[in-house]
């Protein structure tokens, strides 16, 4: 499956059992073990090898047209790099979550509106062939003008709430960084004083 990204050639294999991730529904954020289950996805089953030191990202989504990440745990994982890549996950569910509900309702409105107008000219949704009937760039800019001007405080709270939830990802980035910097500066210490 063309699902992931591939090693790079040179990186260390990873020991240790294979943690999946589930992005779908109820036990978001779980591992699928801990779930007492097999992991779970609208868009894919799919689960890298256990060998892998990456993080994964899956096909998209059939609904949110996102593609899921499957997040990398590292054995030795700091509480401030789980909270990072606990924060992530809740952050791509969120994010899931929203363009889903967001394309249903696109595709819905754009059904109706078509379905619409083409009533008032008098024609059905398919033509005498069996095709579907479709209508001009012209007249779906006004069903895309609505649709954007009905919902626009909703994308406001949504681009205002990513704004926040980036900024703390890249904050905990920083600081994780930051740690890791720290505890291989204090190990080359502690290594060179023996």
């Amino acid at each position: 499956m063309a699902a992931a990204a591939a090693l790079r050639p040179g990186l260390r294999a990873c020991s240790g059992t294979r943690r999946c991730f589930s992005r779908a529904g109820g036990g978001a954020g779980l591992l699928a073990a801990e779930r007492g289950r097999e992991p779970e996805s609208r868009a894919s089953s799919f689960c890298p090898p256990a060998y892998s030191c990456n993080d994964w990202i899956g096909p998209p989504d059939r609904q949110s047209n996102l593609r899921p990440i499957v997040f990398h745990i590292p054995k030795n994982e700091s509480p401030l790099g789980r909270r990072l890549r606990e924060f992530r996950q809740e952050t791509q569910v969120w994010n899931q979550q929203f363009w889903a509900r967001q394309n249903v309702s696109f595709r819905k409105g754009k059904e109706e509106f078509i379905y619409s107008r083409l009533k008032a000219k008098g024609l059905e949704m398919k033509d005498e062939t069996g095709q579907k009937v479709t209508l001009s760039a012209e007249e779906m800019a006004d069903f895309y003008k609505d649709f954007l001007s009905k919902n626009f405080k909703k994308h406001m709270c949504y681009n205002r709430e990513w704004y926040k939830r980036n900024f703390t990802i890249t904050f905990l980035m920083g600081q994780v960084a930051f740690e890791r910097a720290w505890r291989r500066l204090g190990w080359k210490k502690t290594k060179v004083g023996n």
